[in-house]
């Protein structure tokens, strides 16, 4: 069972993502829902949580878009369909037919893409679809959310009569504004509205002539508001009318909502799809501008997000314009516990909360922004111990805080729990809190759960080190700025660089001098060493980096040359083929060549006929009958092979033509005198002369000698002087 604490959520700034979903939804119902996601307690309902949003992301890139599902609530509808004999005004079942069809549209959409959206449509799958609500609502409300004259038979007889009288109204308040106008009882405006009821404007000099009922007069007094007497008439007959009308329709809304009543459990379920649906796109959206993915959910106990990046903290720096760097952290069997040490404000905690806040996004069924080759399995209990918790209701210091938050965890920890604690050991007597902090590092470690752990205390540093199945690890830190580099190295642990962050800061050397006196000098030079360590490791990967870049380039030669390599072997086999066809053309030429001579000699035509023939006949039982689109393809790329030979054969000639034309500067030829070292031009036995004679020279080679001639013997070693 899945037990994550509110301190968790707050710790994790999950309440901050959740907001931000929240924003994205588009209904009030979806914006609530949102922002009480809670982590899964059951796997397969997660699952399907992740494959829904991992699906209506989908819908973002195909052509398939899943429709508008927007609705008006209808929370106020449902409270008053639960009472018995309540009925709705005519404008809330407009509401309902409209949310009614919603959900048949999409219902019907999901069944149709199945292929596309399953998981989605597994959830649509347990809605009914129904055209009964819309159907019975649409015969009695128009599309304007007005009751429709054929509502009801009486209401249409009731509405016919109101249009008579009506006209009549009309007609009578027209013959009387033309007569008293013309008398010049009536002021400039001639008629006005009083309680909903025609009326003329008359001067109040004249009120006591007209004929009629005085609805009121001008702020001045000066204009009385009467309606004429022949109007008044038709006006009660008018408003009698009215209140039938008003009374037919209470029945028909009080029938209609008898009708609908029985779809009471059916509405308050596609409400709760709808909004359901709502929540997913809400999360589809955050997945969206986040680069969020389904990382791999295995059963194996390893945690392993590649190029993770905290979800808040990327939004907020791209709102900037600033970069957010990624980590990558591991956490197996065999590397259950990781201390990140370091100079603070190297993202330690970033690092920590990203974790802890990916892991719980995931098993909340949001996706995370990591690679798509990350993998994680899921954790019963998250325990996280971040930030100042000191508690001033509870009169407790940060210390005692801690400490009651460490009971707990021993309380809950074991080998399907991840615990998240920063600065661990903070808050007491740096040896005795340490001390203390080893023992619970040890205990957890014991219970085989995965944790990280940030902290500045050199013997929990030591006992990562020592401690087979836990690792350090250190946020890197440039060696020469000291600034950092938001990376983070496992296999060593980090220095504090105290004093070297110290004397960057402008604190006099002197005083960093006696600084270093006061504390023991073992713990400067472990420090030291860790600090000299981390510089070494930042050369190491600023090499890695460099020959990384190396064997890219490298790759890239390699790819270059193989596209040559392939294009020159294109090149040969086009030239081979034109070789081979030329040579065919050849020797068919010298076949013809041979009848000729035949037919010079002998004059036979009928041979030579048939010799000629024969050629044909051989040469034509070895084509292929291609079509005409074929044979000029064909022809076309022939033509271009010719054209590339040509142009490469008069550069060679070119070439050959200016060697010739190069005078040949020939080195002076050395002159050979007794005892220099010779052999033959065509050679190899080394002999030495022992005399010249005009143009010939005695070569001794030990054995025999021999005369050969100057110009005959090249110089391999001359005479010493």
């Amino acid at each position: 069972m899945i037990s994550i604490t509110e301190k968790t959520l707050q710790d994790l700034q999950f309440p901050t993502v959740l907001e931000t979903i929240s924003d994205g939804c588009n209904t009030d119902i979806g914006k609530e829902k949102a922002l009480e996601i809670k982590p899964y307690r059951d796997k397969e309902q997660l699952m399907q949580a992740l494959m829904q949003t991992s699906e209506y992301v989908s819908s973002f890139q195909n052509n398939n878009a899943i429709p508008n599902h927007g609705f008006d609530a209808i929370t106020h509808e449902i409270k008053f369909l639960a009472i018995e004999d309540s009925f709705l005004e005519v404008g809330s079942f407009r509401k309902i037919a409209n949310l009614s069809a919603t959900t048949n549209v999409l219902l019907n959409f999901l069944k149709k893409f199945d292929d596309y959206y399953p998981n989605l449509n597994a959830r649509a799958s347990k809605v009914e679809l129904t055209k009964d609500i819309i159907a019975a609502i649409d015969a009695i409300v128009d599309k304007y959310g007005e009751i429709k004259d054929n509502a009801s038979p009486a209401l249409a007889g009731i509405r016919q009569n109101m249009n008579l009288v009506r006209g009549k109204v009309n007609q009578s308040f027209g013959v009387a504004l033309t007569q008293y106008n013309s008398l010049g009882y009536l002021d400039d405006i001639k008629e006005s509205f009083v309680q909903n009821r025609r009326v003329l404007a008359v001067l109040a000099m004249y009120r006591r002539k007209v004929k009629g009922s005085i609805l009121g007069s001008s702020k001045t007094g000066s204009i009385a508001y009467i309606e004429p007497e022949a109007t008044l008439k038709y006006s009660r007959e008018l408003a009698n009318l009215e209140y039938e009308e008003k009374e037919e329709i209470t029945r028909i809304l009080k029938n209609l909502s008898n009708v609908i009543r029985p779809y009471l459990p059916l509405l308050i379920e596609y409400q709760d799809f709808l909004s359901d649906i709502d929540v997913v796109a809400g999360k589809a959206k955050y997945a969206n501008r986040i680069n969020g993915i389904l990382p791999t959910i295995t059963e194996e106990r390893r945690l392993f997000f590649r190029e993770a990046y905290h979800p808040i903290l990327y939004l907020n720096n791209k709102q900037k314009k600033e970069v957010t760097h990624p980590q990558t952290i591991e956490l197996k069997q065999e590397n259950r516990i990781i201390v990140i040490s370091g100079p603070n404000a190297g993202g330690k905690t970033i690092s920590l909360k990203t974790v802890g806040l990916l892991q719980l996004m995931l098993q909340s069924g949001i996706l995370i922004p990591v690679h798509e080759r990350s993998e994680t399995f899921l954790f019963d209990r998250i325990l996280t111990d971040i930030g100042d918790n000191q508690s001033i209701e509870n009169h407790l210091s940060t210390y005692s805080y801690r400490l009651k938050n460490m009971n707990y965890f021993l309380k809950k920890c074991n080998r399907k729990t991840m615990f998240l604690i920063d600065e661990f050991g903070t808050g007491s007597d740096p040896e005795l809190g340490g001390a203390l902090a080893e023992i619970f590092l040890e205990e957890f470690y014991h219970r085989e759960a995965f944790g990280i752990i940030t902290t500045h205390y050199a013997n929990l540093k030591i006992l990562a080190n020592e401690l087979p199945y836990a690792t350090n690890a250190n946020m890197m830190f440039d060696e020469k700025t000291l600034e950092p580099m938001y990376k983070l190295a496992l296999g060593q642990a980090g220095s504090s660089f105290t004093f070297e962050v110290a004397q960057k800061n402008g604190i006099p050397f002197g005083l960093i001098n006696r600084a270093k006196k006061k504390i023991e000098v073992g713990k400067v030079r472990f420090d030291k060493t860790i600090a000299n360590l981390q510089k070494e490791r930042s050369k190491l990967e600023k090499t890695s980096l460099n020959l990384k870049e190396e064997e890219t380039r490298a790759r890239e030669e390699s790819k270059k040359m193989e596209t040559i390599n392939t294009k020159i072997q294109q090149k040969l086999e086009s030239y081979q083929e034109l070789y081979d066809s030329n040579q065919k053309i050849i020797y068919i030429g010298q076949k013809i060549d041979d009848i000729a001579e035949k037919y010079f000699n002998n004059k036979n035509k009928k041979e030579l006929i048939g010799e000629f023939l024969k050629i044909v006949e051989i040469e034509n039982s070895k084509r292929k009958k291609a079509t005409p689109k074929e044979v000029k393809a064909k022809v076309e790329k022939q033509k271009e092979i010719i054209a590339e030979v040509q142009v490469k054969v008069e550069e060679i000639r070119k070439e050959k033509k200016e060697k010739k034309l190069k005078p040949v500067v020939e080195k002076p030829k050395p002159i050979l005198k007794v005892g220099d070292r010779v052999r033959m031009l065509d050679g190899r036995s080394v002999g030495s002369i022992d005399l010249i004679e005009k143009n010939k020279a005695t070569v001794n080679y030990g054995i025999f000698t021999s005369k050969v001639n100057l110009d005959e013997l090249e110089l391999v070693e001359a005479v010493k002087k």
